[in-house]
């Protein structure tokens, strides 16, 4: 079965960008299905952009558009993921268990933008962010770093949390993998579809987009940006 390769998948989507001819419309929302599907080939990505969006498009479209992208890639041999065996994110202590995962925010003419969050499991502080227009592991990376200086002070502190996400591509890149090795970080990854063992960072999303995005209609990204900015602060 073909997997997608998520390495380069995201792309500036910012008010200045143009489409070059190649590009289809429906390639957004295919970016964005892939994200929350890392898993799915040509055919059940069609199916989301077919049944799910109502875009009428074709299976061999899919299938070229991916191929173009270089998306393809034939299923990799690697080391198991550490799983956590059931149970939720609780820590006894500060700065013994982190939380990160990534969600989306709309922003008008400039698309959707990605913030990735860092929160503390004992105390439940958002410890680090990164608010981009893409959504890659480099921007993920920002958020661990903005984390590790903020409770530590540097970016190799001694004694560093686990750090729990979900099995998405961007944590399972090797560019991030990396970023929590150098940073002495030991990851953990959720069971697939049990997001409830993630409950920590998913409650605070919840309570971002309920208290500030949804309370907004964001036009450009920036404007996103400066108002997030203002809700975290507060």
């Amino acid at each position: 079965m073909l997997g997608v390769n998520r390495a380069g998948l995201h792309r500036a989507t910012g008010a200045g960008r143009r489409r070059s001819p190649a590009e289809p419309p429906w390639l957004e929302r295919l970016r964005y299905w892939i994200q929350q599907h890392p898993t799915f080939g040509y055919r059940r990505l069609w199916v989301q952009l077919r049944f799910r969006d109502g875009i009428m498009v074709n299976r061999k479209a899919v299938y070229r558009v991916l191929n173009q992208n270089g998306w393809f890639v034939h299923q990799r041999v690697c080391t198991p993921c550490p799983r956590v065996q059931g149970w939720t994110s609780r820590a006894d202590r500060s700065n013994e268990r982190w939380a990160m995962d990534v969600t989306h925010i709309p922003c008008g003419q400039d698309g959707w933008a990605h913030f990735a969050a860092v929160i503390d499991c004992h105390d439940r502080e958002v410890i680090g962010y990164e608010f981009a227009i893409r959504s890659r592991a480099k921007e993920a990376e920002r958020a661990i770093e903005a984390a590790c200086l903020a409770r530590f002070g540097t970016l190799r502190p001694v004694g560093a949390p686990v750090l729990r996400s979900d099995n998405g591509f961007i944590f399972q890149s090797r560019r991030f993998r990396q970023a929590c090795r150098d940073y002495r970080l030991q990851q953990e990854f959720i069971t697939p579809n049990t997001p409830e063992q993630n409950g920590i960072i998913e409650r605070f999303f919840r309570s971002l987009k309920e208290e500030c995005a949804w309370q907004h209609t964001f036009q450009t990204f920036e404007k996103a940006r400066r108002v997030i900015r203002a809700w975290m602060q507060w």
